[in-house]
């Protein structure tokens, strides 16, 4: 339920919109817009009425949100959420770039890396110590190595990292290193890893699952926000459909959908939608003419010698260049990048 103050509602009475709620037990979350202030009202279990406070002195309306994920929702924070990761501001008009290797391998290859990247235009750095896998004999990630090895990379370049996190035993770890949690697609509904990511007080930056609904990643985000998280970014990475040409099939169709729903930022995953090198330029520079706030690429040194997804990570050189057309794009969307 949201509570839509009058233009030119005066400081005392929206004190006493914010004094009711609170002695009923909710909490009120006010959005100061240049129109209509908005009070957001986060009841929880408290079943409040619209009757008690469309009377108040300076209530216009009051509007519930009949949507499943309530602070998601667009309709209780209209403006767009801005998620800051060090110099990195996701959903202000920029278009910002996270990129790095799908797995960690050792300190040349991950520091090699993320040099290269920054110097292309990367404002984020991404590489997985821990690896969900199909098969339990392929590689897993070099666990606490691999973070510091990133800690590393992020110490000689001033990259913020971000980093996949598996299990809930392994959060107090990955948080002492990393500036941001991943929820990869396999744990999209892990709601127990989600309840305890959402508050540690750090950016969680939460993939679609292969056979998620829209409603169903929103729902997942509810759980970090309704949690404390407040800066949380939605990935759109692909869905698993019957075709096979490509390892997912990009919903290129989610980024304006979400961001009309949603107030949280979208970022493109074109690699893992891809599956090959091929296609990455066409899904990305597709993710930024869509209304992407960014996009997410694997790059790695030596692609044919990864230990994992190579064949969907790009090279320096590609990276490179792919950055210069994404430039093009973002400037005729109207994006500064």
């Amino acid at each position: 339920m949201i509570i839509v103050m009058r233009k030119g509602a005066i400081n005392g009475e929206l004190d006493r919109v914010v004094s009711l709620i609170e002695d009923l037990g909710a909490e009120a979350n006010v959005d100061y817009g240049v129109e209509h202030t908005i009070v957001g009202i986060r009841s929880g279990k408290h079943n409040l009425r619209p009757e008690q406070f469309k009377f108040l002195p300076g209530v216009e309306d009051v509007i519930r949100i009949l949507k499943p994920y309530k602070l998601a929702s667009r309709t209780f924070h209209p403006r767009d959420t801005v998620v800051q990761l060090g110099m990195a501001e996701f959903g202000n008009g920029r278009l910002e770039i996270i990129a790095g290797p799908c797995s960690v391998e050792n300190r040349e290859q991950i520091v090699e890396t993320a040099k290269s990247v920054k110097k292309s235009g990367a404002g984020v750095l991404r590489g997985g110590a821990f690896k969900p896998r199909s098969s339990p004999y392929s590689f897993q990630g070099l666990g606490k190595e691999g973070l510091e090895l990133l800690a590393e990379a992020r110490e000689e370049t001033g990259l913020p990292v971000v980093t996949e996190v598996l299990s809930i035993a392994n959060i107090e770890l990955i948080a002492e290193y990393a500036d941001m949690f991943q929820i990869g697609a396999r744990n999209m509904q892990n709601y127990d890893l989600l309840k305890e990511v959402s508050g540690v007080g750090k950016p969680v930056f939460i993939k679609r699952g292969m056979a998620a609904k829209i409603e169903d990643l929103l729902m997942s985000a509810e759980y970090l926000l309704d949690g404390g998280c407040e800066q949380v970014i939605l990935c759109e990475r692909g869905i698993r459909t019957f075709e096979d040409a490509t390892r997912n099939t990009l919903d290129i169709t989610a980024v304006p959908v979400l961001k009309k729903l949603s107030h949280l930022p979208v970022v493109v995953d074109p690699s893992h939608a891809a599956g090959h090198t091929d296609y990455v330029k066409s899904l990305a520079l597709a993710g930024i003419a869509a209304g992407a706030d960014g996009l997410m690429i694997e790059v790695h040194p030596t692609p044919e010698s990864a230990m994992s997804d190579g064949q969907q990570s790009l090279t320096f050189d590609q990276f490179e260049n792919l950055m210069k057309i994404c430039r093009s794009v973002a400037d005729a969307v109207g994006k500064d990048m």
